[in-house]
């Protein structure tokens, strides 16, 4: 199985060094939306989305001002997934399944751009987004966004094996046994990883059980005051986001030679996993050393 990391939205909030800027960095704060492109024997498989083109061409409709207005993505049609597949040379009408970690906005806006893929998530997810209770729900799940998706297998949260110590996991139906849900609940209902097997070991994508790197160090974890900030705003179950986020710790201290951890929105961790291809990257038509694309 092939690995592509993809960054399919690139946001730069306000608060600099608070959201996790370096202090040589003359730019903004930036977050990124790391995607997981699979290639498997049985066609493409996306894990999140990111932002989609109608996001892009229409951000006033399908995105909540709020947010948009917090977190400033740059609106490139470049950094959409279905983009990004293309400058692989890859047909995007080959992404037969879309692994969700969840359905915030950055996380499944480009699900109509692939109308005929299959989408996974646990079923607490799907529900939560339904009903969208609260100001902050309605501004995080955007019906516009899936109205048109293909159609969706939901995963009930009480069933499934034990993998690393995390119980519940699921394998998913029509997918090979390489790629499995897991259970993180907190940042939101129905919030999941997603953990792949490659040739080296296993790749956890954790989504937004964490947003920060060093909140994995398992001597001082740390946050910037910002991060914090925003993602005790997002969470619904603070106990058991910050549970999880614990368990990924003793994760990759006892398993860290079989499992790896990625987030969706740490720049640095993206461009780490992105410079691992040893073929390069395709160009981005204006930044002709893009870090959006690569592969492991």
């Amino acid at each position: 199985m092939r690995i592509h990391h993809l960054n399919c939205g690139t946001m730069c909030p306000y608060g600099g060094r608070l959201m996790g800027k370096p202090a040589d960095d003359p730019g903004p704060a930036r977050m990124t939306c790391h995607c997981l492109l699979l290639e498997t024997d049985r066609g493409l498989v996306l894990v999140d989305t990111g932002l989609g083109l109608e996001d892009i061409q229409s951000p006033t409709t399908r995105l909540s001002r709020f947010f948009v207005g917090m977190m400033r993505p740059r609106f490139d049609e470049h950094e959409t997934a279905v983009r990004q597949i293309e400058r692989l040379g890859l047909s995007p009408r080959d992404v037969r399944h879309i692994v969700l970690t969840h359905l915030d906005f950055d996380h499944a806006g480009g699900l109509s751009d692939f109308p005929h893929a299959q989408v996974h998530l646990l079923a607490d997810e799907a529900h939560a987004a339904q009903r969208r209770v609260g100001a902050i729900a309605r501004g995080r799940y955007r019906p516009q966004q899936w109205s048109t998706a293909g159609s969706w297998q939901t995963y009930a949260p009480a069933e499934g094996e034990d993998w690393f110590g995390f119980a519940c996991v699921r394998a998913l139906v029509g997918l090979p046994p390489e790629i499995l849900l897991v259970p993180l609940v907190g940042h939101t209902e129905g919030h999941a990883g997603v953990a792949v097997r490659a040739e080296e070991g296993w790749l956890l994508h954790a989504g937004d059980a964490y947003f920060y790197r060093g909140e994995l160090n398992v001597d001082h974890p740390r946050c910037p005051l910002g991060l914090r900030a925003y993602q005790t705003m997002m969470e619904v179950d603070r106990r058991a986001r910050l549970r999880n986020q614990q368990r990924l710790r003793d994760l990759t201290y006892q398993h860290g030679d079989a499992v790896r951890v990625l987030c969706a929105h740490d720049p640095v961790e993206f461009e780490t996993w992105a410079a691992r291809s040893p073929h390069g990257q395709p160009p981005h038509p204006h930044a002709p050393q893009s870090p959006g694309l690569g592969a492991s």
